[in-house]
């Protein structure tokens, strides 16, 4: 049986909205967009609603954990993307690390094509105050290749800016980069453009110091 939970509605000293989900806070542009449920005694956090970005182009659309800044962290989480029939298009979804701000920050852009299908999808990206900017290879297979649930588990240090994803056990260079512009950060979890839902999300690392 699915039990529906109602989301947190909170402002946030950033002014967004916030849901209560896998044993954290996470901050959202708005909390409409997203639904928390419960099925067979594990949480699930669902993105209902796309709101793509215009300009610079760059994904808005994702949930901010409410956690110290980490030098290093390791993020696993379970993901399913949005059927490719649901809306006659392809599907993706990244996750957020080394935030700072809404202008800076990095993600892995998770997705069923490959880089060299489409350069701006199944990567690793940087966001510097403009645009997002690929800065893996674009060599490597597509990683949601499926519409069942995929194991992911991101593991960066903001020391050396080294990123590593691996889905399902598995990685390449499209999901592999060195970039420390940003260093510590938040990470988070959402969508460039697509819908899609999220569980079992852990996250552990190493705050920095202040």
């Amino acid at each position: 049986m699915r039990m529906t939970i109602l989301l947190a509605l909170a402002l946030s000293s950033a002014g967004a909205d916030t849901v209560d989900v896998f044993g954290l806070r996470w901050r959202v542009p708005i909390a409409a967009d997203w639904k928390v449920s419960r099925e067979g005694g594990v949480d699930t956090l669902e993105l209902l609603v796309p709101r793509p970005s215009t300009q610079p182009r760059r994904p808005t659309q994702f949930a901010l954990a409410e956690t110290p800044d980490y030098l290093r962290v390791t993020v696993e989480a379970e993901v399913k993307k949005e059927p490719e029939s649901a809306r006659g298009r392809r599907t993706s979804l990244i996750i957020v690390y080394a935030w700072r701000d809404a202008d800076h920050f990095n993600y892995a852009h998770l997705s069923v094509d490959t880089g060299k299908q489409a350069a701006q999808h199944n990567g690793i990206f940087q966001v510097n105050g403009g645009d997002r900017v690929r800065i893996s290879s674009l060599e490597g297979p597509a990683t949601l290749t499926s519409e069942e649930w995929h194991k992911v588990r991101l593991i960066y240090d903001g020391r050396t800016g080294k990123v590593e994803v691996f889905v399902n056990g598995t990685t390449s260079p499209s999901m592999q980069a060195v970039d420390a512009t940003h260093g510590a950060g938040k990470v988070g979890i959402g969508s460039f453009f697509d819908l899609g839902s999220f569980r079992r999300v852990r996250t552990t690392g190493e705050p920095a110091r202040n």
